[in-house]
């Protein structure tokens, strides 16, 4: 069954020979990395799993990308969902991305906020307007994205503050002043009293570029379906402007021609 898990660094990093020679021979269930439990990568995997029961799925969540080449190259994960590359940050030799999915980013707002009526707002128009984003840590492939976002649209990021469970819903709830950024499909909750509201960005629309990394050396007989899968899942191009980061344009994929 599709289970999530979080692998230690001991695991990743001290993998015994015996386990790696196996990963390289396909001998256990295909492990990939997701970043997190409510990110679209894991509903990615889902479909796979429900598009391929019968293939044996290890899902994990691993901190960033660097964590994610390391565990690849070592055999300790075979494909691993993440934005890449970061600018001074090419991929190593022998490690292969296709772009798979580009997600949307809206705006989440509380009911007393100045836009929290709109039905859609440019990027241009949050310049000015706080964006608070406490999971920003710096060195991560969010954090660049975001930068560039920022830099692109002149917007100010705040990303102060430790990121407790649902503290951000509740700062929001009570804010006419507080918003933040979250792909459309990061899956969150909160109490219905907080009226909080999701606006897409459009005019354009920022996409967070999601690639798949894979070891080219890596055997896993299941890394092909994965990968056809998602080909083939992939959602039609879109006629309204978009906007990525300049540097994931050098992933090419399935959002390239």
């Amino acid at each position: 069954a599709l289970h999530l898990e979080r692998l230690s660094l001991s695991l990743l990093y001290g993998l015994p020979l015996g386990a790696a020679a196996s990963v390289r021979r396909g001998r256990r269930p295909l492990r990939v990395d997701v970043v997190g439990a409510r990110l679209a990568p894991a509903a990615l995997l889902r479909g796979f799993h429900e598009a391929h029961p019968d293939l044996p799925l290890d899902v994990v969540t691993l901190f960033d990308v660097d964590s994610a080449l390391t565990a690849l190259r070592s055999g300790a994960v075979d494909a691993s969902f993440r934005a890449v590359a970061m600018p001074g940050r090419p991929l190593p030799r022998g490690v292969e991305a296709v772009r798979v999915y580009d997600e949307p980013v809206q705006l989440l707002t509380g009911p007393g906020h100045a836009l929290a009526g709109r039905a859609s707002v440019t990027p241009g128009e949050l310049a000015g307007h706080r964006l608070w984003m406490p999971g920003i840590v710096e060195g991560t492939e969010w954090a660049a994205y975001y930068a560039s976002l920022a830099a692109e649209f002149g917007l100010v990021i705040d990303s102060s503050g430790p990121n407790f469970s649902g503290a951000l819903q509740d700062a929001l709830a009570g804010s006419d002043t507080l918003a933040t950024l979250v792909s459309e499909r990061t899956r969150l909750t909160w109490p219905d009293g907080h009226g909080l509201r999701r606006i897409p960005l459009l005019d354009p629309t920022p996409l967070y570029p999601h690639s798949l990394l894979w070891a080219a050396a890596n055997p896993h007989p299941a890394l092909t379906a994965l990968r056809t899968h998602l080909a083939d899942a992939r959602p039609p191009r879109t006629a309204a402007r978009t906007w990525t980061p300049g540097w994931a344009e050098t992933v090419r994929g399935a959002f390239r021609p």
